[in-house]
């Protein structure tokens, strides 16, 4: 049994023909063969919220399609990605910009719901 890196045998490049060995491509040898299927994203948190890049080269603006259900931001390009970002988000609280073959959104965090006061009665006696 060989062990695999994201479904694929880790000497599929080894065993493999042509060799391929001596290529200085860095997403291959990240992601495998399955690289240019992956949608590459950095997440980075702030005070208030969050900024998600996605990088998506080759794009236009009109070919990619956001939408927001049930608190999944959805990204639709060439593939599609979902990620949660709270029930409590709306869309009106997602900013997008695209330049350059990466797209931005910034959202905020999503507020902690308030857990109700917890109230006693007091014993007499």
């Amino acid at each position: 049994m060989l062990p695999s890196i994201f479904g694929e045998s880790l000497f599929d490049d080894w065993m493999g023909f042509p060799f391929r060995s001596f290529e200085s491509d860095v997403d291959r040898k990240l992601y495998g063969k399955h690289a240019a299927h992956v949608m590459k994203t950095d997440l980075k948190e702030h005070d208030e919220g969050y900024e998600l890049k996605v990088d998506l080269p080759g794009f236009k603006k009109d070919q990619i399609d956001l939408q927001l259900q049930n608190g999944y931001l959805t990204i639709k390009g060439s593939m599609t990605r979902s990620f949660y970002i709270g029930e409590n988000v709306k869309e009106e609280d997602v900013q997008a910009k695209f330049e350059d073959g990466v797209l931005t959104l910034d959202f905020p965090k999503e507020k902690p719901v308030a857990l109700p006061e917890r109230k006693t009665i007091q014993i007499q006696g």
